[in-house]
């Protein structure tokens, strides 16, 4: 019984977010913007959460340490 409606499901679950992902990146804010404005932005983003990341991580160490 390789046609369970378990499988069934999950597979359409599949296509459902590969379409969903798909569309997303044609149709995306990104996708709007020129190469350099986006990859600047992505920098941008990249460096407020490597930030971030930084800061809780040493906020967790210090309440742990106490």
């Amino acid at each position: 019984m390789n046609n369970c409606p378990l499988e069934l499901e999950r597979k359409i679950m599949l296509f459902l977010v590969a379409a969903l992902l798909l569309m997303g990146i044609l149709l995306g804010t990104a996708a709007h913007l020129p190469v350099p404005v986006t990859l600047v932005a992505a920098a941008v983003i990249a460096g407020w959460l490597l930030v971030f990341f930084l800061r809780e991580r040493r906020h967790n160490d210090e309440v742990t340490s106490r």
